[in-house]
């Protein structure tokens, strides 16, 4: 059982303490070992639209999605709600907490900043499981460096025309709909992208081929060729395109934060059973300080981490720009739960690297989360430019 002495922070409020139990319980019903384990390809593809339908239907995914007219929890999006599902999930079952998380960000921007006419259209079929959503946004040369975007969309009459590529597009491939940014030129840079609903139906937009990551989950290449969408799929002002995206990301980069705490109070769970059961020289793993020192520094690693995760997801929800908090936030807590992780293996020995084993399966999830929505790299520019940006101006 994990320690849960996190819930009694001040960061929470009582009904945040009681999504996490009621979440608990049913994923320990509903959920298991299956999911981490399926191969690539069909098998995965099944297994992702299950979980959405089965998150939907228990009422999971209205966490996902801002607006109780529109199907959500509350009137607005609740960073602290979402990062506690993820890090429950993500301690149950990786790929159910995959199938949660990319509901939220695939319509996150419908949330933030659509239309009524787009949010009564997308968000309560998001929020049943009836319509998976995907996000958009990186390109074979424009990941991190968004401003390098050359997917374009050009104005004709009353549709935009999208022309280029995506690639590493989570629920690629069975998605129903596409939250989609493309230059559209208002200005130079980051100021010319525009982001755009594209349903996964529409005429000119295919799937360019399937990628095999080692955690498997949806994942592929688009490609956009005379792909015509009406100019009402438009999310968002002309031209707002990168404030859209990192609006969305501030709130869901946290929430990358917490699935890493998942898996890192999983591997601490796993750990210590190894360790006060594995006999060796006479007595068990625990009782040798090497094992104790490792145990005492993942523990410490793992509430550092959740420290940051969840004031990143209070201020946020107290209305404060969190691009700086959200950024230590995930960067902490994926490489903390990837130390975590490695040494949980080592502790298994042998064991640890078998195929199918918890904590092997638990190596292969994490290590994408040190990459995705930002790389560690590109979080540590991030924390130095707000700390820059700060610093008054010389005259």
């Amino acid at each position: 059982m994990a320690d849960k002495a996190y819930l009694d922070w001040p960061f929470l409020e009582p009904r945040h303490r009681a999504l996490e139990g009621e979440l608990d319980a049913w994923a320990a019903a509903h959920l298991g070992e299956a999911h981490l384990g399926e191969a690539h390809g069909s098998d995965v593809d099944a297994a992702c639209r299950a979980l959405v339908r089965q998150l939907g239907e228990a009422g999971w995914l209205r966490h996902a999605v801002g607006g109780t007219q529109y199907g959500g929890s509350g009137e607005a999006l609740d960073t602290r709600a979402l990062c506690l599902i993820r890090e429950t999930l993500a301690r149950h079952d990786g790929l159910a907490d995959f199938a949660f998380a990319m509901q939220g960000l695939g319509s996150g921007a419908i949330s933030l900043f659509g239309s009524a006419a787009q949010k009564a259209a997308y968000l309560p079929r998001v929020a049943r499981g009836d319509a998976i959503a995907a996000f958009a946004l990186s390109e074979p040369q424009a990941g991190s460096d968004v401003a390098a975007m050359a997917c374009a969309a050009a104005r004709d009459g009353d549709h935009y025309v999208l022309d280029g590529d995506k690639t590493w597009i989570s629920n690629g491939g069975i998605a129903d709909f596409y939250l989609v940014f493309a230059r559209t030129g208002e200005a130079p840079g980051a100021r010319g992208i525009s982001a755009f609903i594209v349903d996964a139906d529409t005429p000119g937009l295919s799937i360019a081929g399937r990628i095999d990551v080692i955690a498997p989950h949806p994942l592929a290449r688009l490609r956009f060729d005379g792909c015509r969408v009406p100019a009402g799929c438009l999310v968002g002002e002309a031209g707002q395109g990168f404030k859209v995206a990192m609006a969305t990301l501030d709130v869901f980069r946290t929430s990358v934060a917490a699935a890493a705490l998942g898996f890192a109070r999983r591997a601490l769970d796993e750990a210590l059973a190894r360790a006060t059961s594995r006999s060796m020289f006479g007595q068990v793993l625990a009782d040798f300080q090497l094992t104790q020192a490792k145990l005492a520094q993942m523990a410490t690693g793992i509430d550092a981490a959740a420290l940051l995760t969840y004031r990143a997801a209070w201020l946020r929800d107290s209305g404060q720009r969190v691009t700086k908090e959200a950024a230590m936030a995930k960067m902490t807590a994926t490489e903390t739960a990837q130390q975590v992780i490695d040494a949980a293996v080592q502790m298994f020995g042998g064991q640890g690297v078998v195929s199918g084993e918890s904590v092997e399966r638990l190596y292969r999830e994490i290590r994408a989360l040190r990459i995705y929505e930002g790389a560690t790299e590109v979080q540590q520019l991030i924390i130095a430019r707000e700390l820059l940006r700060a610093v008054p101006a010389k005259t």
